[in-house]
């Protein structure tokens, strides 16, 4: 089974915004006979003729801020040129950049901005620098990053000075046809704002991250507004912009916020010295009920997920949910996919109670999950195989639950020793694949990365059998090393 977490095909396109014309109908109206018209009346003085979102904007804006990143990298420039140049092959330095934009959320200069925005500068050499409104630039580090959110949390020294902060309103009871604003930085020509609507909300189903229930908004963004924020008309930030679907690369209206929620959920890992945040895990996996399941079961409606397996020691276990059972709603919020039920139980707090409604053999029922972590049982034992062998150049871990939510991929996908990473040597030109498991070596059982550590330490032979599972099937093979 391939482990790794496809991303969805869609047509019209996911676009993230990290910046590296509709056509307009006309339609007349007709009054209806005997039907009363609305009374309208001219506006009566100069506060009326001026209204505006100007205010909301003139108290959202300060906050905005602008991100840029850079990174180096090396590569290995083509040999065959570099042959007749005199370069002898020697890696080449090339700089990848990232504009976007970002919300500060403490006057001490913590800020908010999409994890795709600063994506590498983690792990490898590279700068961001944030401009605000008044374009003062300030080099930024990273707090935490959180790439399962497509959230990351920045830090500029402000020398004391206190910054204006946007605040963030996870408690707003949105609705769909709520007016909001879109500000940003989009292409890189500036702060901009747009507004329109809340078109839709909780939608799961969309995007490449693993863990989203996302805002749907009409407001025009584009590539560079990735990271700016979403606000009410109270200028306060309900969510961050992440993405659009669009045909063009550009608007059509149809973009996508992370709930403020989760924004409050990953500020607050950050300052309280996290470097990741960890979130409870429901520890189910299960299918949307369609009408001819809830035919079956004898709903009145299609909804909910019915649950097909169930994560041994996991909170669901625990609490007593068992295969067949038709989850309905987690703590209020409708499940209707696994997306959905990751997102509610996720953006509790690890150790809080939280109501599941179910259906069990057509009749309601009410469990109560205690929020936990998912397991981190076995240990990960993360290693870089080397030798002469077929995994030469391989990284392999124990997998886990909690190691599967890291790395994004189903944690019911199995268990055992998976390839996680490929560096040079013989495993990636023997056409191992990150998402393999590694089952067996010349005969020999592989459980865990301890037992394939003994096998190779213990082998001088130059001939290997190797059976791997790959996409739920097994694949052997025989290799002269």
């Amino acid at each position: 089974m391939n482990t790794m977490r496809p991303i969805r095909a869609l047509l019209p396109v996911v676009v993230l915004l990290a910046a590296c014309s509709n056509p307009t109908g006309q339609s007349q109206a007709q009054s209806i006979p005997d039907m009363p018209q609305p009374t309208r009346h001219v506006p009566t003085d100069a506060a009326s003729m001026k209204m505006s979102f100007a205010p909301v904007v003139k108290k959202a804006s300060p906050a905005v801020v602008n991100v840029a990143s850079r990174r180096v990298v090396r590569q290995r420039a083509d040999p065959f040129w570099d042959f007749f140049m005199g370069g002898g092959g020697a890696p080449r330095e090339q700089i990848q950049g990232s504009l976007g934009s970002g919300a500060i959320v403490r006057a001490d200069g913590v800020i908010i901005t999409n994890h795709h925005n600063i994506e590498g500068i983690v792990e490898g050499a590279g700068d961001i620098t944030v401009q605000l409104a008044d374009r003062r630039e300030f080099p930024a580090k990273v707090l935490l990053d959180d790439p399962r959110a497509d959230l990351a949390v920045l830090k500029i020294d402000t020398k004391g000075e206190k910054l204006p902060v946007m605040a963030i309103d996870d408690q707003a009871r949105l609705e769909v046809g709520d007016l909001v604003l879109a500000l940003g930085n989009p292409f890189g020509v500036g702060q901009t704002v747009t507004n329109g609507i809340i078109s839709a909300l909780a939608r799961t189903d969309v995007g490449a991250a693993d863990f989203g229930s996302y805002i749907q908004t009409d407001a025009a963004i584009n590539p560079g507004n990735s990271g700016g924020p979403l606000v009410d008309m109270d200028g306060d930030l309900i969510g961050i912009n992440t993405f659009i679907i669009s045909r063009s690369g550009s608007s059509s209206g149809v973009g996508f916020a992370i709930p403020a929620a989760v924004v409050r959920q990953v500020v607050n890992a950050a300052l309280g010295g996290g470097h990741s945040v960890v979130r409870p895990w429901l520890g189910v996996k299960g299918q949307p009920v369609t009408g001819e399941i809830a035919r079956s079961l004898g709903m009145a409606a299609p909804r909910g997920v019915l649950v097909a397996q169930v994560y041994p020691g996991s909170s669901a276990d625990r609490a007593g949910l068992k295969e067949g059972d038709v989850i309905l709603s987690i703590d209020g919020q409708a499940v209707n996919d696994d997306g959905a039920g990751a997102f509610a139980i996720g953006t509790h707090k690890i150790g809080d109670s939280v109501p599941v409604q179910i259906q069990r053999n057509e009749r309601p029922q009410t469990l109560t999950i205690r929020a936990a972590a998912a397991p981190d049982v076995p240990a990960r034992d993360e290693r870089v195989l080397k030798g002469r062998n077929p995994f030469d150049g391989a990284t392999v871990i124990n997998l886990s639950p909690a190691a599967a939510q890291d790395l994004s991929i189903d944690p019911f996908a199995g268990r055992g020793v998976l390839v996680t990473k490929l560096q040079q040597g013989y495993a990636a030109n023997a056409g191992l694949q990150p998402g393999d498991f590694i089952r067996e070596v010349n005969g020999r059982a592989v459980n865990t990365v301890s037992d394939l550590s003994a096998i190779l330490a213990g082998s001088a032979a130059r001939n290997w059998v190797v059976t791997i599972e790959r996409q739920g099937q097994r694949i052997t093979a025989r290799f002269s090393v």
